[in-house]
């Protein structure tokens, strides 16, 4: 599928490194079409699993190393417009509807995009991530519906393709191959065991990783009829 031209894309997630996987080669893509990207990050990912292989951050150092390391991934990706909101990892589930919903609201408002990009709500698996669609979808929800962004998620628990049927979008981001490995590569705290996984297969065109990073896959937000 071809990327559509936009006006503004707006990324919601919650931690660093979650845009790297699923949707960094849509980002570069945008970004190669001249639209401007906004992401938005929630938290500095500071309970997050992985202190680098071998260990080079402490639970003390991991906030500012993963901070850097989301500033390194932007940049890769040509992200011009990177915002870091503040919220504490693995609590984002605990805010009030009222304070986070104000904060995205807060953001569709002044950038008004034509495009938003979360996770699913009940099929992003992580607290944090449910969290973060459920309040996207809240703040869209009040906007009329011929005003109304097009909401497209990120789901992958076991159940999303039973449920919510094959993904409506797909993207080859073959093109911006390399803005996605660097992307990748930049949250080496939390990445740098995967990578190394690879081997050379990257350097020998394996076609199962190269499948993996081509592909990118999104549902349209299925909105409930109107009564």
């Amino acid at each position: 599928m071809a990327f559509e031209k936009e006006r503004q894309v707006l990324v919601i997630f919650p931690h660093p490194d979650d845009e790297a996987f699923g949707v960094s080669g849509t980002i570069a893509s945008h970004v190669q079409n001249g639209t401007p990207v906004t992401y938005a990050c929630l938290t500095l990912g500071q309970m997050g699993r992985n202190l680098g292989n071998p260990p080079f951050a402490t639970r003390e150092s991991l906030p500012l190393i993963r901070k850097q390391e989301l500033k390194d991934a932007a940049e890769a990706l040509g992200i011009q417009d990177l915002r870091m909101l503040g919220l504490r990892d693995k609590t984002v589930e605990f805010e009030s509807e009222e304070k986070l919903d104000g904060m995205i609201s807060s953001m569709v408002e002044e950038l008004k995009p034509s495009l938003v990009i979360t996770f699913y709500p009940g099929y992003s698996v992580h607290p944090d991530h449910e969290a973060t669609g459920r309040s996207v979808v809240r703040v869209l929800s009040r906007i009329k519906e011929e005003d109304r962004p097009k909401l497209h998620c990120v789901a992958f628990s076991n159940n999303c393709v039973e449920d919510l049927g094959e993904a409506d979008i797909r993207y080859n981001v073959k093109s911006v191959e390399k803005q996605k490995v660097a992307a990748i590569m930049a949250h080496r705290s939390q990445t740098q065991y995967m990578v190394a996984s690879w081997g050379d297969k990257l350097v020998t065109q394996d076609p199962e990783l190269l499948a993996w990073i081509h592909n990118e896959r999104f549902w349209t937000y299925q909105w409930p009829d109107k009564e």
